[in-house]
C-alpha cells in the first residue's frame, strides 16, 4: 500500500474529527479534498498529481458544497416568523364589537380578545381589521 494513501486517510480522518468541534465546515472542506487525493493515490497517481487533486477538490467544496450546507444546516430564522410574530399583520374578523376595553376577534380560525390600538375607533362585528401588535393575550387591532 502507498504510504501516501495512508497520509491522506490519517489527514482527512483528522480534519473529519476536528470539524466535529468547530462546525464551521472549513475543516470538513479540506477533508474532502484529501479524501479525493487519497483516491488519487489508490489509483496510482504520483505526488504533484495528488497535491493537485487535493487543491482544485477543496476548492470546489468550498464552492459548491459549503454554501449548501451552510443553507441547511443553519436555515436564515427571519423568514419564517412563529408565534405571536406570524399573527401580527394578519387580517382578523371582528366578532364582537372591538373599543378601547374589549372586544373579540377571529384570526385564521382561532378566537382572540381584542381591543382597538387607537382608543378613538371602534369597531363594529363583521368589519375586518388589522392585528398590529400582540400584547399579552390581546390583539391590538387597527382599521386599514
Amino acid at each position: 500500500m502507498d504510504v501516501w494513501l495512508i497520509v491522506w486517510l490519517i489527514v482527512g480522518a483528522a480534519l473529519v474529527a476536528a470539524e466535529i468541534f468547530t462546525t464551521t465546515f472549513v475543516l470538513l472542506m479540506f477533508a474532502i479534498g484529501a479524501l479525493a487525493a487519497a483516491g488519487a493515490a489508490a489509483l496510482g497517481a504520483d505526488e504533484p498529481v495528488q497535491a493537485i487533486v487535493f487543491v482544485a477538490v477543496t476548492a470546489l467544496s468550498f464552492a459548491a458544497v459549503r454554501p449548501m450546507l451552510r443553507r441547511y444546516m443553519r436555515p436564515d430564522q427571519r423568514d419564517t416568523p412563529m408565534g405571536v410574530h406570524a399573527i401580527e399583520g394578519s387580517m382578523a374578523l371582528v366578532l364582537e364589537d372591538v373599543d378601547n376595553d374589549n372586544g373579540m376577534i377571529k384570526i385564521e380560525g382561532e378566537l382572540w380578545r381584542a381591543r382597538s390600538y387607537d382608543v378613538t375607533q371602534r369597531f363594529e362585528h363583521g368589519e375586518r381589521v388589522r392585528v398590529i401588535e400582540i400584547r399579552g393575550a390581546t390583539a391590538m387591532v387597527w382599521k386599514d
